[in-house]
């Protein structure tokens, strides 16, 4: 099951950003007291007693702000809302209620997302400073001091309370489920179009003419499988620019953790942009076997071999990328697709038996033995798989804090030198003896 999303909102400067990074244990959000700081929405994975969610943080919501992003900020928090699986809606407990914060409470009321109203900046923590916005309608108010570190668990059991079963949802049917992702106008329709043979997903020049993702059923080789569409099957209309960005981000992030292997498409015609290289991230994080469609090679007049480079170079964190050369337009090589997927899955699925596991494990010590530090050597004594999809291993080490990710990445290069991983992560996990 995906994890639940949570969206932040408030109007500006009530400490949303600040909120956001708590949780997120880390300075994400940037924090101003000037308003209108954060404009764009920004995500993070959280967790809490041991659920994971997905956090978004929006800009600040001022109806009556003259700044020209405000229509571009509100647009944003429509998005997040509409995809949250509970809202949070920030306060300022030192302001009291606000007409802002009184239009935002009526806006949160049609909606059938569950809202937890959070009162922030209560230095005293005083349960009477949040009296006054049980006028709001939406429920207790919970207090919270972010710059203090107060209220927080309280606030994330709320939180928490409100999220689907972890076991809600669709029931595992053993039909693997491909993802078909990248950012807009790159050609995933087209290639979807190409897979199931017929004319099944709008094909625009428009930038964003695909909002939902679902899933479609075809086959190959008489094989059933589900295409997680980020295309959808609504018909094309006009979209505002400015949604799209923000549609297809978070879209994109839930196919992916939805997939058990992802069809991950770029432009041959022009080099990767920042958004291709975090799509091609958030695939590596979560671990999916994964082939990149290199399309529209008909429009580069270029050799494959200066399109490798490039990929080489921004996609240097995932190496292990199997990439398919096609012209979904033309349908060249669009064949190729099926199998690499595939071979994708079949490598992420493998389990290597403990014994041959030790092997290579020997074979690269003798190579190159692990770091010491403070006249303190490392000793990794034996090697084990714990998991597939992707192949994880464990290592026992005498100190896993000697054990650094330079070596662990000398490891990963020896492993898959012998065992072929292509398309897909591998992950190395280390423990100590006092872990045992």
């Amino acid at each position: 099951m995906a994890k639940p999303i949570v969206a932040v909102v408030g109007r500006p400067n009530v400490g949303k950003s600040t909120f956001f990074n708590k949780i997120c244990g880390e300075r994400i959000s940037i924090v101003d007291d000037v308003p209108g700081v954060t404009r764009d929405r920004i995500y993070a994975d959280a967790e809490w007693a041991g659920r994971r969610f997905t956090l978004i943080d929006t800009g600040g919501l001022d109806p009556k702000s003259e700044d020209v992003f405000q229509k571009e900020i509100a647009l944003q928090a429509d998005i997040a809302m509409e995809m949250a699986d509970v809202i949070v809606m920030l306060v300022d407990g030192k302001s009291g209620v606000t007409l802002a914060d009184e239009m935002l409470a009526k806006k949160l009321r049609k909606i059938e997302t569950p809202v937890v109203l959070v009162v922030n900046k209560l230095d005293r923590f005083d349960i009477s400073d949040t009296f006054e916005f049980y006028s709001l309608g939406l429920g207790t108010p919970h207090p919270l001091s972010c710059e203090q570190s107060k209220g927080i668990g309280d606030v994330l059991d709320e939180i928490k309370a409100h999220f689907p079963p972890a076991k809600e949802g669709e029931e595992d049917d053993g039909i693997l489920k491909i993802a078909v992702v990248g950012r807009p106008n790159v050609g995933k329709s087209s290639i979807i179009n190409r897979l199931l043979g017929e004319k099944r997903v709008v094909v625009s020049d428009v930038e964003g003419t695909t909002r939902d993702a679902v899933m479609v059923p075809f086959k190959f080789n008489k094989q059933k499988y589900y295409l997680v569409d980020t295309a959808g099957l609504r018909r094309s209309r006009g979209v505002e620019k400015e949604s799209v960005e923000g549609y297809s981000v978070l879209r994109t992030m839930r196919a992916i953790e939805k997939a058990d292997v992802v069809i991950y498409v770029v432009d041959a015609s022009c080099r990767l942009t920042e958004q291709d290289v975090r799509i091609a991230g958030y695939i590596h994080e979560e671990g999916k076997p994964s082939i990149v469609a290199i399309n529209k090679i008909d429009l580069f007049e270029g050799d494959r071999e200066e399109i490798k480079a490039g990929l080489d170079r921004d996609l240097a964190f995932m190496d292990y990328y199997l990439p398919v050369y096609i012209s979904a337009l033309k349908g060249t090589r669009v064949g190729d697709i099926m199998p690499a997927v595939l071979k994708a899955y079949e490598n992420g699925a493998k389990r290597i038996k403990t014994g041959v596991l030790n092997e290579m494990l020997s074979d690269a010590l003798l190579n190159f033995e692990p770091p010491s530090k403070g006249g303190r050597k490392a000793k990794i004594r034996y090697i084990t798989q714990a998991t597939a999809l992707p192949p994880t291993f464990v290592l026992f080490a005498n100190d896993g804090k000697l054990i650094n990710f330079s070596y662990l990445r000398y490891l990963e290069n020896r492993f898959r030198e012998r065992v072929d991983f292509s398309g897909t992560p591998i992950k190395f996990v280390v423990k100590s003896k006092e872990d045992e």
